[in-house]
């Protein structure tokens, strides 16, 4: 018979052990991400670092052994609503089906703290998990997704001209930091992002082309800026943590093509320059994420290699 009930300081050690074995067979899809959260102590300091974020959640207990453990923690962001998040390190479980006992409880105080948005970052690679989530009622929302790096430099299509900016760039580099929300804002992906305005922008991009700019690429097309993408060390994105962070690896952060210069090759070009800048930076692989809504990411980065490792899923208790 299984107990279901709160999780305690006391079953870290137990959960680490399961999160272990997940990330195991996670990797055995996926190699590239860490093994690191192979190993228990590692795994176990990742779930206590989540319960230090007032995170609250439960267990599942067959004949004394944990078999399962769900636990959750709010972001202070207007953005979300009132939230609850299951980061990377938040769920492991022995059997599917008992994740939907343990979202049933630790929703229930989830609820009475009156958190009504609920956000899931799962493993991509097993069906069944999924599917006990999506009989929860969570929908597929976001997705983080990994490829190796290139072994050989791109070639753009011969309209495409690609560079790093220049401070001359200033203008379309703003217009094209408000392209992206502008197009997530609209149907299908009907994001509640908000969106900078002009000045917000162009004061952020002077700032960033007065320091380090390495990683940082603009796309031609007819001698005219038309694009630009941004790759980083994947540290710097707050968004990729626990095991959805793996080793030695950049960030496709941010790209973006103006609207009327899409479907020519600019926004491949430009992902594969990030993806060649994180080869020559010595990075074994590169990160990207998108809303699985917006048709344009959803369908170009999977082209350029990208495979997804986690899903973030959704529900929106009260509608």
């Amino acid at each position: 018979m299984t107990t279901i009930r709160p999780f305690e300081t006391d079953d870290l050690a137990a959960a680490g052990q399961l999160l272990a074995a997940r990330h195991a067979a996670h990797r055995r899809a996926q190699p590239l991400l860490s093994e690191r959260y192979e190993e228990p102590k590692a795994a176990e300091a990742e779930i206590a670092a989540a319960l230090e974020q007032d995170a609250s959640g439960a267990v599942a207990v067959v004949g004394g052994q944990l078999t399962g453990y769900l636990i959750g923690a709010p972001k202070p962001s207007p953005v979300w609503g009132p939230n609850v998040w299951v980061e990377s390190a938040g769920q492991a479980v022995e059997n599917p089906e008992t994740m939907r006992d343990l979202y049933a409880l630790a929703a229930t105080h989830w609820i009475d703290e009156e958190r009504t948005a609920h956000y899931v970052l799962t493993p991509a690679h097993d069906p069944a998990a999924l599917d006990a989530w999506h009989r929860l009622g969570f929908g597929h929302q976001h997705a983080h997704a990994i490829r190796p790096v290139p072994t050989s430099a791109p070639t753009p299509p011969a309209s495409v001209r690609i560079r790093e900016p220049r401070h001359d760039d200033i203008d379309v580099l703003a217009r094209l930091d408000l392209a992206l929300p502008e197009h997530q804002g609209q149907s299908p992906v009907f994001s509640a992002g908000t969106v900078p305005t002009f000045e917000e922008s162009r004061a952020e991009w002077k700032e960033d082309l007065d320091g380090d700019i390495d990683g940082y690429f603009v796309a031609e097309i007819e001698d005219r800026v038309v694009g630009t993408a941004v790759g980083v060390p994947l540290e710097k994105s707050g968004s990729h943590i626990g095991p959805a962070r793996p080793d030695h690896a950049g960030f496709l952060g941010f790209a973006a093509v103006l609207p009327e210069a899409r479907g020519h090759g600019a926004g491949r070009a430009l992902g594969e320059a990030v993806a060649w800048w994180a080869a020559e930076s010595g990075f074994d692989s590169v990160v990207t994420d998108w809303r699985v809504t917006n048709l344009l990411a959803s369908r170009t980065w999977p082209r350029l290699g990208y495979e997804t490792t986690f899903v973030r899923l959704h529900r929106l208790i009260g509608y």
